[in-house]
């Protein structure tokens, strides 16, 4: 596996659009010699969790293959999926847990009015045919800062997002903007902290946005993810995992512990989806994701 991992280019291939995503992986320091935990055949998942994954990090396996292997490992749910893939999971009785198509952008996002009137109109058909699969979730972006304060930013997103989310509200569909590091993966990007997301939430006040909160993220920004997690749960409704550093498997090969993560997430009474976001470096790709969840599943 190469040393550097270039995430715009996978979820490129996903139909995500062009610069979309983009990150690097340090594997040949945590994981890559390591052997999966072998997976307990009489394994009992506690469903406290619910488990799913995002679908950018097993790109090489087949959508309907990997549904598959997902149903047989207990997860309820794919991530970051376009319109034309729902129907593929949907058929193995998973769900979409986490929408987004084409168009979606990390750097050009609400926080940019020149932005706006192409983002309304490419997220209201997307918002609409989410509705229609009785998904509950789209994901959305800040958009970097070039140069722009982040009281602006907030205020630009404010305009930005209030019509859409009156929309998505009459379809029962959250807008869920995504908490990113600037320091690694994505440079410049507005919303990488909790608190300017959470400051962008309480100017919305809408029941309806929400946070992604990635906790591979939020660990390189600001760490302290218990008690952040704990203090402004209100306002998440989805996670992402990953391991720091190298945004690998989640065992003990890195610093966060995922098992205390997963039960102070549990006990804020949480009922949306934790995704398994990590860059697998196990030959056996989907024992890696097993390993995973297991470790989740508190």
């Amino acid at each position: 596996m190469a040393d550097k991992i270039n995430r715009r280019k996978l979820l490129k291939h996903l139909g995500l659009g062009a610069g979309l995503l983009s990150f690097s992986g340090i594997p040949g320091v945590f994981g890559t010699n390591l052997k999966p935990v072998e997976a307990k055949t009489d394994f009992q998942y506690s469903g406290k969790i619910n488990h799913s994954v995002c679908r950018w990090c097993y790109q090489d396996i087949p959508l309907q293959k990997f549904a598959r292997a997902c149903v047989g490992m207990g997860i309820q749910a794919i991530d970051l999926l376009k319109p034309s893939e729902w129907d593929t999971v949907e058929k193995e009785g998973l769900v979409c847990s986490m929408a987004t198509d084409d168009f979606a952008s990390i750097t050009d996002g609400f926080n940019d009015p020149a932005n706006h009137k192409k983002l309304q109109s490419a997220y209201k058909r997307l918002i609409k045919k989410a509705s229609e699969h009785n998904i509950k979730n789209v994901i959305c972006f800040s958009g970097n800062l070039r140069g722009m304060d982040e009281e602006t930013g907030i205020q630009n997103c404010v305009t930005g997002l209030t019509p859409l989310l009156d929309y998505a509200a009459g379809l029962n569909v959250n807008l869920v903007m995504e908490l990113l590091n600037s320091k690694v993966d994505h440079a410049d990007y507005m919303c990488d902290h909790t608190k300017w997301g959470i400051e962008l939430a309480k100017a919305l006040n809408k029941t309806n946005f929400k946070l992604l909160y990635d906790i591979y993220h939020m660990q390189i920004m600001e760490g302290d993810v218990i008690r952040t997690i704990r203090e402004n749960h209100e306002y998440i409704n989805h996670y992402h995992t990953g391991g720091n550093p190298g945004r690998n498997e989640i065992n003990d090969s890195q610093e966060l512990n995922y098992p205390a993560i997963m039960k102070a997430i549990y006990e804020t009474g949480f009922e949306g989806f934790v995704a398994q976001e990590f860059i697998p470096t196990y030959d056996d790709k989907l024992a890696a994701l097993r390993e995973g969840i297991q470790i989740c599943d508190i």
